[in-house]
């Protein structure tokens, strides 16, 4: 009786500590954790004229900016030579749109126009009827309308601002799909979730989630990123199985990772991240190199003598003492921070700490350095 009433008090204490457990685990959506496999965007590209720029267009050095305006123009019946075609209203540019899954004959999405040439500005601009293709060759979507262009440019030549980039323009629900991307759900036999952060305890974890959702055994993890679902015989409809998946809250195990830019200084220390036992020094080493020029005169009524400049050059160095930290076993991002703010580091200074530390081997965590 005795043993019995200790492996229950052992479960109960188990079973707290894995509830305590869970409870720090952040937990998110199936679908802001996944994709599912087949159902995607599909990316459309065109070549088009847009017109009506004020003198910002491209140059007569753009050849082939005048011989689509000319090839444009014979279609519609117009006779002009393209070299003696004078038109700076005029940029080529290629357009791009994403062609959503699903997307059906009618439907509206934004495109963007790029120059192609060298036009100072769309700004203003009207793109012309542009066909967009596939990676396959066919035509999904057509784009036609007024170009919106987030910034300017004026001025010429040496006095001249620009602000953002006026040669790239979107011309919003400008596209629309001609042609429809077929995906039929309900001749699907298996759906493939693909993590966006390969894991194999989320990847677990999800699908438990699932088989648990549907009382079966229809979900199965084939690798970190891939878990495959079998669609029941005689179940719902797949959007609507779909629709229940993609709600579930599934635990997520982030990987320990340090994020740094060393262009801009900036650093992102992710919570788990753990750094051993170390001990650091830093100190700056600051030499500065300054050379002033001074003119050196002949002597009065010299012959033989010529002015010349003589440079002066002065070298001066400064370092300042070395500053210690020292870090325990297990200690956090907090203490380590800290610590690095109490010595006076700067940010681009962090980032060679943490690189350093890393080659000591004290940095539990993937250092991602971009």
């Amino acid at each position: 009786m005795r043993t019995r009433t200790l492996a229950v008090l052992f479960a109960i204490t188990l079973l707290v500590d894995l509830s305590g457990l869970a409870a720090t685990l952040q937990s998110a959506r199936v679908k802001d954790l996944t994709t599912i496999e087949g159902i995607r965007e599909n990316s459309l590209i065109g070549y088009g004229l847009v017109v009506g720029l004020s003198r910002t267009g491209d140059s007569q050095q753009t050849i082939f900016s005048t011989q689509t305006l000319a090839n444009m123009l014979q279609r519609m019946g117009v006779q002009v030579p393209g070299a003696t075609l004078r038109v700076n209203n005029v940029a080529a540019v290629f357009v791009t749109a994403n062609l959503p899954p699903f997307a059906r004959p009618g439907m509206q999405v934004d495109a963007t126009a790029s120059s192609a040439g060298d036009a100072k500005s769309i700004e203003g601009g009207f793109l012309l009827l542009t066909r967009l293709y596939a990676a396959n060759g066919e035509v999904y979507a057509t784009a036609q309308g007024p170009v919106t262009v987030g910034g300017y440019s004026a001025g010429t030549q040496g006095n001249s601002r620009t602000v953002n980039h006026p040669t790239t323009g979107r011309i919003p629900s400008g596209a629309i799909v001609e042609k429809p991307a077929p995906l039929n759900l309900d001749s699907l036999k298996t759906l493939s979730f693909l993590l966006r952060e390969p894991d194999f305890a989320t990847a677990r974890d999800l699908a438990a989630a699932i088989n648990n959702e549907f009382k079966i055994d229809i979900a199965r993890v084939l690798d970190s990123r891939r878990i495959e679902v079998a669609v029941p015989q005689n179940a719902e409809a797949v959007p609507s199985m779909l629709a229940r998946i993609e709600e579930l809250l599934v635990p997520v195990h982030p990987s320990a990772r340090v994020v740094v830019n060393e262009r801009t200084g900036t650093i992102v220390i992710g919570r788990d991240v753990k750094v051993g036992q170390v001990s650091i020094l830093h100190g700056n080493l600051v030499i500065d190199i300054a050379t002033t020029y001074q003119v050196s005169q002949p002597a009065p009524f010299s012959k033989t003598g010529q002015t010349v400049v003589v440079p002066q050059t002065k070298v001066s160095s400064a370092e300042t003492p070395a500053r210690r930290i020292e870090l325990g076993e297990g200690a956090t991002v907090e203490d380590l921070v800290r610590g690095l703010q109490s010595i006076g580091a700067t940010a681009r200074d962090v980032v060679s700490i943490l690189q350093a530390i890393q080659k000591a081997g004290a940095l539990q965590a993937e250092l991602d350095v971009i």
